[in-house]
C-alpha cells in the first residue's frame, strides 16, 4: 500500500500541500491540466523553487483575477459536481468544504445554507483543495498520515477584521487531534490546510512503518525563525519482504469496576459505540479483598476520546480511567456483495496486499435469512463464504 506522511513541523496550508506534492514528483504541468477538469477560469498557477534556511522547496502561488466574490457551500458543491473529476475526488472535495462550512456556521451561529465562505471560498482555496486531492491520487497515495499540528500565536487580519491565531475555524477543525504550541507569531495552520489534513489523515503521530521513496517540501510565503516548509514522505507501508498490513494508532481507555449493577453494562457499551468506540469489551478480574470485578475497555480514535470519557463518567460508578495509545496492525478490509441461492449478502474480506486472508459474511444478514427461511445458520454462512471465494478467485 502506498502512503503519504505529512510532517507539519511548520504547519500546513493548502498551497504548501500543493507545493509538497509537486516537489515530491507530481509535474506542475499535470497539476494545471488536471485542474482544467474543474471547468472554471480566472486563475493562474505559478510554481517556483525557493530556499528556507538552506532547504529547497516548491512554492505554489495561485493568482486569481476575481475580486470580492463570496460563495456559499452550495456554490462550491455545484462547481465540484459539474466538473469532470473522478467521483472519489468529488466526494472528498465536498467533504472538506462541508467540514469548513459546518465550523463556520457554528462560529457565526448561522445555518449551512446561509453561511458565506470568505477567504476559503475563493478560487485559490478551491484549487488548493481539489489540487491536493488530485496530487495524492496522481502519486498513487492510498492512505494519508500526519504529525501533530503546531499552532502559532498572535493576530491576523481577515474579512471579519482582526482575529486571534489560530483562527477560530482552524481551532474548531483540529478538535480531537494532537496539537502543540509554537512560540512563533504567525498563522502556521490555516483553515484550508486544517480542513484538508483533518479530513484525509488516518492518524496524527510519528511516521508509520514505511519505505520512503519520494520526499517533497512545500514552501509557505513567510520567512520564519524555522524553515517554513511542509514535508511529505511518499512510499510503501511496511518493510520490504514482509507481508503488507495497514497500521494505525488507537487510544485505549480502561477502568476497573467492582460496584456497578451488571445489568448496566449492555447500555454502557451501546452508548460507547454511539460516541465513536471502535470496540468495547469487559474482562472479569479479581480486585482487593478478593472482590470480583470487571475491567471495562474501550478502543477509540483520539478525536472521539472526550465523548468516550463523558459516557464512562456519566454512566458508570468509576472515579478514574487509564488511557494509553497502542499501535495496530490490521488487514486491508473491503466489503463485496455476493448473490447466493438464499439472496444477496455483504461479505467482509481481509487482505494482506493482494492475498486474501479472511472471508466473513455479515452475521446479522445471515441470521436474518436463516430465521426467515428456517435454514441452519451455518449453511447460510457457508454458502455466502463459498460464493465469495469463487468471486475472489476470478
Amino acid at each position: 500500500m502506498r502512503i503519504a506522511y505529512f510532517d507539519c513541523f511548520s504547519g500546513i496550508s493548502g498551497d504548501m500541500m500543493l507545493g509538497a506534492l509537486v516537489d515530491a514528483g507530481w509535474a506542475v504541468e499535470d497539476l494545471r491540466r488536471e485542474l482544467d477538469g474543474l471547468g472554471i477560469s480566472g486563475y493562474e498557477i505559478e510554481a517556483r523553487k525557493v530556499k528556507k534556511h538552506g532547504i529547497t522547496g516548491t512554492k505554489i502561488d495561485v493568482h486569481v483575477t476575481e475580486d470580492g466574490v463570496e460563495r456559499k457551500l452550495r456554490d462550491i458543491v455545484a462547481i465540484i459536481d459539474g466538473s469532470d473529476m473522478a467521483e472519489e475526488i468529488k466526494e472528498s472535495g465536498k467533504r472538506i468544504f462541508t467540514r469548513l462550512a459546518t465550523v463556520e456556521a457554528r462560529i457565526h451561529q448561522a445555518s449551512l445554507e446561509t453561511i458565506h465562505f470568505h477567504e476559503v471560498g475563493g478560487l485559490d482555496a478551491i484549487v488548493d483543495v481539489v489540487g491536493s486531492l488530485l496530487g495524492l491520487r496522481s502519486l498513487g497515495v492510498q492512505k494519508v498520515y500526519a504529525s501533530p499540528l503546531p499552532l502559532g500565536k498572535g493576530f491576523i487580519r481577515c474579512a471579519h477584521g482582526t482575529i486571534p491565531v489560530p483562527a477560530p475555524a482552524t481551532l474548531e477543525l483540529v478538535k480531537g487531534i494532537p496539537v502543540h504550541g509554537r512560540d512563533i507569531e504567525a498563522e502556521l495552520v490555516t483553515p484550508t490546510g486544517a480542513a484538508i489534513i483533518t479530513t484525509l489523515s488516518q492518524s496524527f503521530g510519528p511516521p508509520p512503518l514505511m519505505i520512503v521513496e519520494n520526499i517533497g517540501y512545500g514552501a509557505g510565503y513567510r520567512d520564519l525563525a524555522i524553515p517554513n516548509l511542509l514535508r511529505v514522505s511518499v512510499g510503501a507501508m511496511g518493510i520490504v519482504g514482509q507481508e503488507e498490513y495497514e497500521e494505525d494508532v488507537v487510544t485505549v481507555v480502561e477502568t476497573n469496576i467492582d460496584d456497578m449493577n451488571p445489568q448496566f453494562y449492555d447500555y454502557v457499551m451501546s452508548r460507547l459505540f454511539e460516541r465513536g468506540a471502535v470496540d468495547v469489551f469487559c474482562t472479569p478480574i479479581q480486585m482487593k479483598r478478593n472482590r470480583p470485578a470487571i475491567t471495562l475497555s474501550a478502543i477509540t480514535d483520539e478525536r472521539n476520546l472526550n465523548g468516550i470519557l463523558e459516557v464512562i463518567f456519566d454512566e458508570t460508578t468509576t472515579l478514574g480511567v487509564r488511557i494509553h495509545e497502542m499501535r495496530r496492525k490490521k488487514l486491508t478490509r473491503e466489503n463485496i456483495p455476493v448473490n447466493t441461492r438464499y439472496g444477496e449478502f455483504s461479505v467482509k474480506v481481509g487482505k494482506s496486499g493482494n492475498v486474501v486472508k479472511n472471508i466473513a459474511p455479515e452475521y446479522e444478514e445471515c441470521r436474518r435469512v436463516a430465521e426467515q427461511g428456517h435454514i441452519p445458520l451455518k449453511e447460510v454462512y457457508e454458502e455466502a463464504s463459498g460464493v465469495a471465494r469463487e468471486i475472489l478467485r476470478g
